[in-house]
């Protein structure tokens, strides 16, 4: 059995490898308990890449009991973008939808769908605008509010150089130091904040 091109991770959940063929081009995932997901990350597991010019747009259906699923365009990925993540806790109320998988039966469970298509294509598609990953001002916004807890954790158990007690084998760091690796670490974040990723 060939290993599988596609995977897909909510949080708090095992990696899903389980998408079914539909069709040489499309593929097919069932998400349960979905009214518990914000985000879901897509990508490539890296035993097969795309075929040269190809790449696959992603789509998202919620479970609607009494109809046949109907699509979300959420992004895609592609052999230069093999990973992307995703919100859709607000694709419900969007209504902006497609049926790019055909007319399937209905379905109770959410659904997330791969579609292999050339990449020119996959470039002019406009995604569901509340499906948009969080961007990096965000990301920036979380690492700096991380620091700050960090460095107030590690201050509040500062204590004078006259009030160390020798605890035996626990070293002491001078909270100096925790402070300039702060200001260091939120200088460099603000020049690049994907700094961290070399």
């Amino acid at each position: 059995m060939a290993a599988p091109m596609f995977a897909m991770i909510v949080a708090g959940r095992l990696v899903q490898t389980d998408f079914e063929n539909i069709d040489t081009t499309k593929f097919m995932t069932n998400i349960v308990d979905a009214d518990n997901i914000n985000h879901i990350v897509v990508f490539l597991t890296g035993a097969q890449p795309f075929p040269d010019g190809l790449g696959g747009s992603v789509y998202f259906s919620w479970p609607d009991p009494s109809a046949a699923p109907s699509w979300q365009l959420l992004g895609f990925i592609s052999n230069a973008k093999p990973s992307a993540i995703f919100k859709i806790s607000k694709l419900k109320s969007d209504p902006t939808t497609t049926t790019p998988f055909g007319i399937q039966p209905i379905s109770h469970v959410a659904q997330l769908g791969i579609s292999i298509e050339p990449l020119q294509q996959l470039q002019l598609q406009t995604p569901v605008a509340t499906s948009a990953p969080s961007n990096t001002d965000t990301f920036s916004e979380f690492t700096t509010r991380m620091l700050e807890n960090f460095f107030n954790y590690v201050s509040s158990f500062s204590v004078a150089p006259g009030q160390m007690v020798s605890a035996g084998s626990g070293g002491y760091v001078p909270l100096n130091t925790v402070q300039q690796w702060f200001s260091n670490f939120q200088r460099r974040l603000q020049q690049n904040p994907n700094f961290w990723r070399t």
